[in-house]
């Protein structure tokens, strides 16, 4: 596992980024460290193990690595050390985007074509929950966007 220490051996964290101290290719220092994995996540190699660039941040800025560490900002290329916290699976979930095939447009309201209805519902705690039945969108959307403000708080994401 690696520590704070060999970390901040390794490299030097600046506005966001990791930059190659001590690579076992001299060529790379000085260069920014790691690669996209294809999700907008940068991942570095360290003695044929692969880290996180965001959870190295941390540990270099904590002292060590949490379970979980969520981009307050929802933005995964964004790794400084204010826009990192600590989270649960439930809370790094109730700040993601809305989903791409919502039909509504709306994050947590459903559009039912059959009815001509909009349904909100929340995830509180990994249980789905209910919060009514809208014949008007922005009603709608305004009650998910009350509900993800009392049960989410600083974890909510309205967009």
């Amino acid at each position: 596992m690696l520590t704070q220490e060999q970390a901040h051996s390794l490299f030097e964290y600046k506005d966001g980024m990791l930059y190659w101290k001590n690579s076992q290719r001299p060529s790379l220092n000085g260069k920014k460290a790691g690669y996209d994995n294809g999700n907008g996540y940068f991942k570095v190699n360290i003695n044929g193990k692969q880290y996180f660039n965001h959870r190295i941040i941390y540990l270099m800025q904590h002292g060590y690595i949490p379970k979980l560490i969520d981009h307050i900002d929802g933005n995964p290329t964004n790794n400084k050390i204010e826009n990192l916290r600590i989270a649960n699976s439930s809370e790094n979930a109730m700040n993601s985007l809305r989903k791409q095939k919502n039909a509504s447009r709306c994050k947590n309201v459903f559009y039912n074509k059959n009815r001509n209805k909009y349904y909100v519902y929340i995830r509180i705690d990994n249980k789905v929950n209910y919060f009514g039945t809208y014949d008007d969108i922005e009603l709608a959307e305004l009650v998910a966007i009350e509900a993800r403000n009392k049960f989410q708080g600083i974890f909510a994401k309205h967009n």
